[in-house]
């Protein structure tokens, strides 16, 4: 039967199953139990050996769908004496998934509910129960891997029709990158970078070329070979690349470069200042007379209110005066403490926020110095603001091995961002984080200027004194024939085409910052170990779903992901799930 007939066939039967149902419904069992519905099996001979079939026994099961209700499913299955084959309903196979009490309407919902809007399991139960729908929380996440176990089903029987749409656009270009935190698995994910298609997944217990062989070799027997892989610089990943996709154009994300050169360049001086700063307890002591000196401003509620007419007068009350160190202090100290949240979004060593609270610290120091000498009414002890924060700061301000680490750091810092900005990666003024693409200019003039910039620290005097400048000197050469990729030329059914592969992996690193805000968007919890853990591997496909082309590509002609799904199924589902619903 092909799919259109299929989902012709899908709609009679539930326009039949609504006028059967309406007179269940007409029945004075309407309250008392859920109404009973007859499906039979439409073969009437065994499509092996075309034997005329018995009726084997009529079983019950209730069902569950959104548009229709609650009702029982009495399903009579037919026999075959000869080939002992037994038929059930497909009208009923249609409604709903071998095994589970809820229809695919339903599946979809809640999966939707759960991976898209990012519901939680209550909320879910609300939403359905306003649709006369009863459903447990557990019921619930239970239905969100079956729907994630039939899109992958769906996937990957998809899998000749990406491929064929990938081709058309001259192939695909194969990002890989992996997200894991604390002891839980290593989620990998392989995307192409043209259409944007989730392509596979698989959690690893580690990030060895044994472990990520097969899971590359799945993608290439399914979609074929890619025209270029970009990927981070884990020795496991080069490896499993290198054997499964060889002779393959193999690249090197910039920023994950960029990133690991900056901590081996960076990490010795910046791990100082924060075991400094940690020594001295500074962000407690902070914390804590800011606290105090809170509780004296709050004691006047009038104080800004003065102040503020005082300074559009020219003059200052008394009593404002006597308050007013108080309030600077505070004010100080808020400014010192802001200092740990700089940063523009890209993560050390880009953005490097210790240190630039070390620096605040040192301002704050020397500045309340000179203000501990000003008396407004001519009495110190209105200073006393002044000089519990001087004393929080002593420590700090007399470190020597704290303001020797900054000083290195920062000579280092100039030469970092030098590289830095050579290759238009994470700009110092850039307001789009981790999402900017690094897209806008030529790959060719951004090698021209990391190589005047290799040139240029090769011939710095202090070159041969300086183990971090060899160290990065030393990353540089080894991996230049990853950075920097001509535009690969592929032939198309329109004539050939250039395509530039991407700089960065952004595009993977965007599809996991979704998947954990919309966990902690459910979950309330800012820790994604547990999360990656108890989820299925496929979760990422749901990226796709967001994606118009591949929408078009899974559904092949039909109007929702429901029909889709009952043509895809099988009673496999229940073992990918690894649960009965």
């Amino acid at each position: 039967m092909s799919k259109k007939n299929a989902t012709f066939g899908l709609l009679s039967c539930l326009s039949d199953y609504r006028t059967r149902l309406a007179r269940e419904l007409s029945s004075p069992r309407l309250f008392a139990q859920p109404p009973r519905v007859q499906f039979r099996a439409q073969q009437e001979h065994c499509t092996d050996c075309h034997t005329l079939l018995n009726v084997l026994k009529t079983r019950k099961r209730k069902v569950v769908t959104l548009h229709l209700g609650a009702f029982v499913a009495c399903e009579s299955l037919a026999f075959c004496k000869t080939c002992k084959r037994t038929y059930g309903s497909e009208e009923l196979r249609r409604l709903v998934p071998p095994a589970c009490n809820f229809g695919y309407d339903i599946v979809v919902y809640v999966g939707k509910g759960l991976f898209l809007r990012h519901r939680n399991g209550q909320e879910i139960v609300s939403e359905l129960a306003a649709k006369n729908v009863r459903i447990s929380q557990s019921e619930v996440y239970v239905l969100g891997r079956k729907f994630i176990a039939l899109l992958a089903m769906a996937h990957r029987q998809s899998a000749a029709r990406i491929k064929q749409a990938m081709s058309l656009k001259g192939g695909y270009m194969l990002h890989l990158d992996g997200t894991f935190e604390g002891r839980g698995p290593l989620l990998m994910t392989g995307m192409d970078s043209i259409t944007e298609i989730v392509l596979g997944n698989i959690k690893l217990p580690s990030e060895k070329a044994e472990e990520i062989i097969p899971f590359l070799k799945n993608i290439k027997e399914l979609f074929g070979t890619p025209i270029a892989l970009v990927h981070d610089m884990g020795k496991g990943i080069l490896n499993a690349v290198q054997r499964v996709f060889e002779g393959i154009p193999d690249f090197i994300c910039h920023y994950h470069f960029l990133r690991d050169l900056g901590n081996d360049f960076l990490e010795e001086e910046y791990d100082i200042i924060r075991k400094r700063l940690r020594k001295h307890g500074i962000t407690s002591k902070l914390h804590y007379r800011a606290k105090t000196l809170k509780k004296i401003i709050d004691e006047d509620p009038e104080l800004i209110a003065s102040l503020r007419a005082g300074f559009e007068h020219g003059k200052l009350a008394q009593a404002s005066l006597e308050q007013l160190p108080a309030l600077n202090a505070y004010s100080l100290i808020q400014w010192a403490l802001e200092g740990k949240n700089l940063g523009n979004g890209y993560g050390f060593p880009f953005d490097r926020p210790h240190l630039d609270f070390a620096h605040r610290l040192l301002i704050l120091a020397e500045n309340i110095e000179q203000l501990g000498g000003i008396e407004l009414r001519g009495d110190w002890r209105d200073n006393k603001p002044y000089y519990r924060t001087r004393r929080d700061l002593r420590n700090i301000a007399n470190d020597k091995t704290l303001k020797r680490a900054m000083q290195e750091i920062a000579q280092k810092i100039e030469v970092f961002d030098q590289l830095r900005h050579a290759m238009r990666i994470a700009p110092i003024d850039g307001k789009h984080g981790l999402n900017d693409n690094a897209m806008n200019e030529s790959i060719q003039s951004i090698e021209k200027r990391v190589r005047r910039f290799y040139k240029t620290l090769r011939a710095d005097p202090n070159y041969p004194k300086s183990k971090g400048r060899q160290r990065l000197i030393a990353q540089m050469d080894k991996y230049w024939k990853k950075l920097f990729a001509d535009p690969i030329e592929v032939d198309t059914p329109q004539g050939k085409v250039s395509s530039q592969p991407q700089r960065t992996n952004n595009i993977m690193e965007r599809c996991f910052r979704d998947l954990k805000r919309g966990e902690r968007r459910k979950t309330g919890n800012s820790r994604m170990g547990r999360a990656l853990r108890t989820m299925l591997a496929d979760t990422p496909l749901v990226k796709n779903l967001e994606n118009p082309q591949y929408m078009e590509i899974l559904l092949d002609g039909n109007a929702s992901l429901e029909p889709e799904f009952s043509i895809r199924q099988k009673d496999s589902v229940v073992s990918i799930c690894g649960e009965r619903c």
